[in-house]
């Protein structure tokens, strides 16, 4: 079933393969291997793809960089379709206005809007991850996040025609958008700017890198933040007050930097990162009566 998608997907001029180990597919670098592994070379073979997949009864995931992702360690038992170089474009669509593709990485974005003296998106240079994961899960950091900016998304709807989502109808609040229950798969973004000063926007756009450099744990593997934060509180907060702050199961360990960070320091697997989120949970909710909610996914 798997060879034969696989074989389907060279035919369209994609890449693909079968067995393919997600550690190297994932920010956290551990996992097992997705039964296939697709990286579509236009929307229109997208679209085929999906269809060949559902005519299959073939599971499918879409990612992008896999920043924000667990896979499991026995592996993933279905397609991961990874929007990849051929979903990366992006373009001035007017004065203030960018297109971006959902494969784009955000930081590429970032540094466009830079090139073109567009200010608003400052906040998001350092994410790690693409334009579309940034859209799906209402990306933010430090004041800003992309409800600010995102006025518009294009997508494949579940039944394979081709959307848009415009304004309230995105549905974006945090770490949140409509895209977490209709099913559809993000191709695009529209992103609306204001004109700025391009000396004062690279200089934010420093500012930013340099206190995440400071404050997080950028030099080892993660998913970035672990939990959602809670309302009223911050959640590397109350881990740390919790005394976790280096507490560790297997190689994976809290952040001694930022206790709102996990982190693989050499080979961690998915069951040591999800054994440590439960402990810190527990300790968080037994402490505060405070209920963390993880903020990153695990393939499924």
């Amino acid at each position: 079933m798997y060879k034969a998608l696989c074989e389907y997907a060279r035919s369209l001029g994609c890449k693909a393969v079968t067995d393919e180990a997600m550690y190297k597919h994932i920010t956290f670098r551990l996992g097992g291997e997705a039964k296939a592994f697709i990286e579509p070379n236009s929307e229109e073979n997208l679209i085929k793809i999906l269809q060949k997949c559902a005519g299959s009864g073939v599971h499918y995931a879409l990612i992008g960089n896999g920043s924000n992702l667990l896979v499991e360690d026995s592996g993933f038992d279905g397609a991961v379709i990874h929007l990849g170089n051929d979903f990366s474009t992006i373009k001035l669509i007017s004065d203030t206005e960018i297109f971006a593709a959902a494969g784009a990485s955000l930081m590429r974005v970032c540094s466009f809007a830079l090139e073109n003296s567009l200010t608003g998106l400052e906040f998001a240079y350092g994410i790690p991850g693409t334009a579309g994961g940034a859209a799906f899960m209402n990306a933010g950091a430090y004041g800003g996040e992309m409800k600010d900016v995102l006025y518009k998304c294009t997508h494949i709807n579940p039944d394979f025609s081709v959307g848009t989502l415009e304004g309230e109808a995105l549905r974006l609040s945090y770490r949140h958008s409509a895209y977490a229950e209709n099913g559809a798969v993000i191709t695009g973004l529209y992103l609306r700017l204001q004109k700025g000063d391009s000396a004062q926007i690279k200089e934010k756009m420093h500012e930013l890198y340099g206190r995440r450099k400071d404050k997080q744990p950028l030099e080892y593997p993660s998913a970035g933040s672990t939990f959602k934060r809670p309302e009223g509180y911050f959640a590397g907060k109350l881990i740390e007050d919790c005394g976790l702050k280096g507490a560790s199961v297997g190689g994976a360990q809290v952040s001694e930097k930022h206790a709102g960070f996990v982190i693989n320091t050499g080979g961690a697997t998915c069951d040591d990162v999800l054994k440590l989120c439960a402990k810190i949970s527990d300790a968080v909710q037994r402490r505060f009566g405070v209920t963390l909610e993880r903020e990153i996914k695990i393939l499924k």
